[in-house]
């Protein structure tokens, strides 16, 4: 606990900060910013228009994948994605609905799979999984969740040569920055991960890789911690953010000295309040948890080539992944957690599929895959923190400290510049 304490010490600067802070979002990573700013010395409430942990920090997969520091937008996903988007239950969909409204964004994305942007996205990555690594276990045990914690590591597996070739480049980028792993034969992968089929001829073994018991009860833990030390938590739909002279006033009936806005993908909508307008989507993503004797699961296991993952939590075998941009209004299309379970059944012939149960979630997502973490434009006592696509989790404790940082007038632990929310 001292250790922790020690990273966050009273406010201090030249500038006056704001005795209160308002964080919006009661999502993992709207919760641990609070608990940092709660360490400063700053009374918070957390709002949200769901309370804690409805929505994707609900349903991920419970990884910190501080490994993962290569973008989504990269050159890699741009050969793929034809082939992923002729099927409309693939790893990459865009719904026809929603096809015109996604272009601007999909252009954008496509800009930032050149090599220059991938290499400044790729470390600029790197700087904060680095830093979400060092934050995350002293802030478990500075709120009791230290026991959720494991280290079982994560398995990447190849259905050919091939594939397993594509993915050297990666995996050697992943080796320039330290990052342990192992590649592994059939006969290895059996001997770590009993059950696979036969079709696997490759894997990858990363025993750095963590995850969390269950997510959602992490981040209900969060908020219970949060509670306890005095803060506050409501259940409101914000709807507008408007600079004043001390603060910033909260739709018509509240004022705060200082808001974070973390409402995942909510969060552009209450930024275009404030005159800014950031092109964030959201990847829904699907998944099945079924019980826990489902599958005598090891570790968490990857199916690169289809997009999904399979985790053993505390609460069961979550199956799930891919990517449908599809913004936040149309229907869910459960169709695509079946599929994503009839492959895993196929991948694990042991895999029990009965008595699962379905989610869909939103992540929210930027073009380049680095989330938005700074003040706002029309003010400085607005910070965003928020677009973290798949990496909420794994980047919540990173995130938290960096934001820490910047309502506090203090020197940012790395450098915020490539995390501007005005880059684009």
């Amino acid at each position: 606990m001292a250790s922790l304490l020690s990273q966050y010490p009273g406010v201090r600067g030249s500038a006056p900060v704001p005795a209160d802070a308002t964080v919006i979002g009661a999502g993992v990573v709207g919760l641990s910013i609070a608990i940092a700013l709660q360490r400063r010395g700053l009374a918070v409430t957390v709002l949200d228009r769901e309370g804690p942990a409805a929505g994707a920090s609900a349903g991920n997969a419970g990884a910190f994948a501080f490994t993962d520091i290569l973008p989504l937008a990269s050159p890699g996903i741009l050969r793929k994605a034809p082939r992923w988007l002729l099927d409309p239950l693939g790893p990459l969909s865009v719904p026809p609905a929603y096809a015109l409204r996604i272009a601007p964004w999909m252009f954008r994305f496509w800009r930032a799979c050149s090599p220059a942007r991938v290499a400044h996205s790729t470390a600029a990555q790197t700087a904060l999984m680095d830093l979400s690594r060092a934050e995350l276990e002293p802030f478990l045990q500075a709120t009791g969740t230290a026991g959720m914690l494991r280290k079982d590591g994560n398995l990447q597996v190849y259905e050919s040569l091939a594939e397993f070739r594509a993915a050297l480049p990666g995996w050697q980028a992943r080796a320039d920055h330290g990052i342990a792993f192992q590649h592994l034969d059939p006969e290895g992968m059996a001997q770590i991960q009993p059950g696979l089929s036969p079709r696997f001829v490759k894997g990858t073994f990363t025993p750095g890789w963590y995850s969390i018991a269950d997510p959602r009860l992490y981040t209900l833990a969060l908020a219970e911690h949060f509670r306890a030390r005095g803060g506050i938590l409501e259940r409101v739909e914000v709807r507008s953010l408007r600079p004043t002279g001390t603060g910033v006033q909260i739709d018509d009936d509240r004022h705060a000295g200082h808001v974070v806005l973390a409402a995942g993908a909510f969060s552009h909508r209450l930024a275009r309040t404030l005159g800014e307008r950031i092109p964030l989507e959201t990847e829904r993503g699907y998944n099945t948890t079924l019980p826990p004797d489902a599958f005598d699961l090891r570790m968490q296991i990857t199916f690169g080539g289809h997009g999904f993952v399979v985790t053993r939590l505390a609460t069961g075998i979550r199956v799930g992944g891919a990517v449908e941009l599809g913004g936040l209004d149309l229907p869910p299309n459960f169709a695509r957690a079946e599929a994503m379970l009839q492959k895993a059944q196929a991948f694990l012939p042991g895999l029990r599929p009965q008595g699962g149960t379905q989610w869909m979630g939103f992540r929210p997502s930027l073009p380049d895959s680095l989330p938005a973490i700074g003040r706002a434009r029309a003010t400085p006592r607005v910070i965003h923190a928020f677009g973290h696509g798949h990496l909420g989790l794994t980047q919540s404790a990173g995130t938290a400290r960096l934001v820490a940082d910047l309502v506090t007038g203090q020197a940012p632990a790395i450098d915020p510049a490539p995390f501007l929310p005005q880059r684009f």
